[in-house]
């Protein structure tokens, strides 16, 4: 453990998280960097104790004790939404011998598998007296001769980053990308439907990078859905919980809603009178929980209930946007960012939900609306939809 200047360092490695969409964001930047930097904080919790703090763009993230896990804080700031790069970095002193030899000691073991490199400088600091070329040119030349590599402009085994800041230069390697969007809790509330499938976590994480902060609803079928069904949903909005942080996920009994359809409604329009209900339950719940927004994972034209016409049926019963971020997304698309985000492997899993019960053999792919509220007119649905509710519990659901 090493300390420079009041500050204290593990390994003397500190954080460096550059800032995408938000500096973009005008007279509202403050308050998106003072949410960024608040969602930030939380995430570190785990991991020990830092000093967070920003300086033009950049988020720094510094240990304050021994025993803080750098590799978990590392991982925690690339999941954190509004957060573009992620870097681990060194300080030092502004002086030119200092640089020079922190990269000796900090990038030692890079240099040891590098046939090339080079040195790009930024000068945040423009009282420093060197321009960022002249920063490049006398670092290189210093580690070059040093480390006997040869410089290389353009395709480089390495590449040296050397940043002079307000308080300290700071040496590091190539930054890595980071989740990206907008920090959660500045793109409003909204109720995301969670199934078990691929689709709507996937969707759940697009909408929630938007700065969206979600609440979770599950509608479960006993005994035609399984404990394990619904314990795999959990387990999904547990994993969604390390990009959009602690959330509740409100679980809706839906069995005599369906068994209702099957008994007294036309097979051809089952899923369709089936998706009017989950969406008025909801939007129920969402101007419950103060939410302005439903969110679903239906994708255009992916199976019957989703072709243009049938989701105007079943929006037709919600006065809140619906937003749909899979709209135009291809099954292969989702698959690989459900493999990215984590979430593949327990959506596969072997345990069916609701919406694959009472499956019509012959769905309608072109429903005409009058057609499908004629159809549902014989149910109670108010009486329904009620019923349901009085049955709901939640989960809260954390990292």
């Amino acid at each position: 453990m090493n300390s420079y200047g009041g500050l204290i360092m593990n390994n003397n490695e500190i954080l460096l998280l550059k800032l995408g969409e938000v500096v973009l964001k005008g007279l509202n930047r403050r308050s998106f960097e003072d949410k960024l930097v608040s969602n930030v904080r939380r995430r570190m919790k785990p991991c020990g104790s830092f000093q967070i703090y920003i300086r033009q763009s950049t988020i720094y993230v510094e240990p304050q004790t021994e025993d803080c896990d750098m590799e978990a804080a590392f991982k925690a700031a690339r999941q954190v939404f509004g957060i573009v790069t992620v870097a681990r970095a060194v300080p030092c002193a502004k002086e030119m011998d200092a640089i020079v030899e922190t990269a000796k000691t900090y990038l030692a073991e890079e240099f040891a598998k590098a046939r090339t490199f080079k040195v790009e400088s930024r000068r945040a600091d423009k009282q420093f007296p060197m321009n960022s070329i002249q920063i490049s040119q006398y670092v290189g030349g210093e580690l070059g001769q040093f480390f006997n590599v040869k410089a290389d402009m353009h395709h480089p085994d390495l590449t040296v980053y050397v940043e002079i800041r307000e308080k300290y230069a700071y040496i590091h390697t190539p930054s890595v990308p980071g989740a990206g969007g907008l920090p959660i809790g500045m793109g409003g509330r909204a109720v995301s439907l969670l199934s078990g499938g691929l689709d709507s976590p996937v969707s759940s994480y697009m909408i929630a990078r938007r700065g969206v902060e979600l609440e979770m609803v599950h509608f479960v079928s006993p005994p035609y859905t399984s404990q394990q069904a619904l314990d795999k949903v959990l387990e999904l909005a547990r994993l969604l919980t390390v990009y959009c942080g602690r959330m509740i996920v409100h679980i809706i009994p839906f069995t005599e809603i369906q068994e209702e359809i099957r008994r007294q409604c036309p097979e051809e329009y089952f899923t369709l009178i089936m998706r009017r209900f989950m969406m008025r339950l909801a939007e129920a719940v969402a101007r419950k929980s103060h939410a302005s927004a439903l969110v679903t994972g239906e994708s255009l034209g992916q199976v019957a209930s989703q072709t243009i016409k049938a989701l105007g049926v079943t929006e037709d019963v919600t006065k809140m946007p619906v937003l749909r971020p899979l709209i135009g997304t291809d099954k292969v698309e989702i698959i690989r960012m459900a493999r990215e985000i984590g979430t593949y492997e327990t959506s596969i899993l072997p345990y069916e939900d609701c919406c694959t019960v009472f499956t019509p053999r012959h769905p309608a792919t072109r429903p005409v609306l009058e057609d499908v509220v004629q159809a549902e007119s014989v149910l109670d649905i108010d009486g329904l939809v009620a019923k349901a509710l009085e049955g709901e519990t939640w989960v809260r659901v954390k990292p």
